[in-house]
């Protein structure tokens, strides 16, 4: 460290003496005594080539998701990626580029962030769009906080389908302050002058896809906001939620041209409608024109607390995830409406012909009650743990065990990349437990 931080032992001293101490071992005096110094048995340091070696085993001992057959979902999908989106994203004058706060040197990188938020109103029917957040469950946050403000309301309702981890950063974001979330069942809900939004998912947690016309309804009976987490993929070919009458929407972007990467870095996506945007948190891109008539991009309404007093910040939220942005960017633009929908409905059409096949298997039963996307739950005869287990001793990866929410639950996803040998290798590993293989 002495390497990075030049302060010498003067420069210490007397920054010691202007905070009333007279060494480094006071500022750690509020850390209990048996807590300090401890030994913590750290391996010997290693060279660069040896630490290469050990990485290496270490990385050996993972089951690729790319390279085997895969149906995890639950908020994180595999896509094919247009080799065309990490060779774009990769320049150095993107992966180096910084918050644009000088519009002069950063047209660039503010164009792409116009055409990422021009995309996402397209791709979901909205008025306006943010530059982006950190992902989608604190998008999800920040939205639910914005319902508050506007309505100076105080009451969360929740469907219980929604992701129950965004659930649980939601449950972080109002710690300490006077806000309350319940959570409602699907179907038909009725919403209090107290309530400040109902938030819905769409498809929902477990790949369902309802109706959003009647969550509308009874949201803005009551003068509250209906907020709609979706999948952007699915927007390729199901109606947008700004057609349902949404005010404000959210999506995880990592669909959009992100590899799962060990669950980051992603790009949450947030829309609402224009007459919201002065509460919309983070920054937001605008298209101008300067002096001499030419188009020019800029930061604009920026409601982050770093630019304006605290006190009327509507979001701390301060990294920018434009590189990500960037990806999804290419990765739509690549695509085009019609390849979009083809992903759509390829993954659709997948998850049916695997659903249809498992549950002609003794003891598998749909969980779903209506039409789904690309996930669907089962309810399984065997633990959905114990049957993961089997599985990745095959080679497989399983579905996420929900049995906390429907009985031997076991929630399943199928996109573009899963292949029919792959889905038909499942079932006849479901086949061979079933008797005893």
């Amino acid at each position: 460290m002495p390497s990075y931080v030049p302060n010498t032992d003067a420069d210490r001293s007397a920054m010691l003496a202007a905070i009333g101490l007279t060494s480094i071992d006071g500022l750690f005096t509020d850390i209990p005594a048996p807590l300090r110094g401890l030994n913590l048995d750290l391996p010997q340091p290693l060279s660069e080539l040896e630490l290469q070696h050990d990485l290496a085993a270490l990385g050996a001992k993972n089951l690729a998701a790319n390279a085997t057959a895969s149906f995890l979902g639950a908020g994180s999908y595999r896509h094919f990626i247009p080799s065309v989106v990490g060779h774009l994203s990769s320049r150095s004058e993107f992966a180096t580029a910084y918050t644009p706060y000088q519009p002069e040197i950063s047209q660039g990188t503010l164009q792409t962030i116009f055409e990422f938020q021009t995309m996402m109103c397209e791709l979901t029917g909205m008025e306006v769009a943010n530059s982006g957040m950190y992902d989608g469950a604190t998008s999800l946050a920040e939205a639910a906080l914005m319902a508050c403000r506007i309505t100076g309301r105080g009451r969360i309702a929740t469907l219980s389908t929604v992701n129950p981890r965004w659930r649980q950063v939601v449950a972080t974001y109002f710690q300490g302050q006077p806000i309350t979330q319940e959570s409602l069942p699907p179907g038909e809900v009725t919403l209090t002058q107290q309530h400040a939004c109902l938030i819905v998912q769409y498809p929902d947690f477990f790949g369902g896809i309802e109706d959003l016309g009647p969550y509308a309804a009874a949201a803005h009976l009551a003068g509250a906001l209906l907020i709609v987490a979706v999948n952007p993929t699915a927007l390729g070919m199901l109606t947008p939620p700004g057609t349902f009458g949404a005010d404000i929407v959210v999506a995880e972007g990592q669909p959009l041209g992100q590899s799962p990467v060990f669950g980051g870095p992603y790009v949450g996506v947030f829309c609402c409608r224009e007459q919201y945007i002065r509460q919309m948190p983070g920054r937001i891109v605008g298209r101008t024109a300067d002096g001499e008539g030419r188009t020019g991009y800029v930061l604009t309404l920026q409601a982050r607390e770093q630019h304006i007093r605290r006190e009327r910040a509507t979001s701390n939220i301060c990294t920018s995830e434009a590189l990500v942005a960037l990806a999804s960017t290419i990765y739509l633009s690549w695509m085009g409406p019609h390849g979009l929908r083809e992903v759509a409905e390829l993954c659709y059409h997948k998850a049916h012909y695997l659903a249809g096949r498992i549950t002609s298997l003794p003891g598998y039963r749909l969980a779903n009650h209506g039409g789904f996307f690309h996930e669907f739950a089962v309810e399984t005869p065997i633990p959905p743990r114990e049957i993961n287990r089997r599985l990745l001793a095959s080679g497989i990866i399983g579905g996420l065990d929900v049995s906390d929410q429907v009985p031997n639950g076991w929630l399943l996803c199928c996109t573009e990349l899963s292949t029919r040998e792959e889905m038909d290798r499942l079932v006849n590993e479901l086949e061979g437990m079933a008797h005893g293989r």
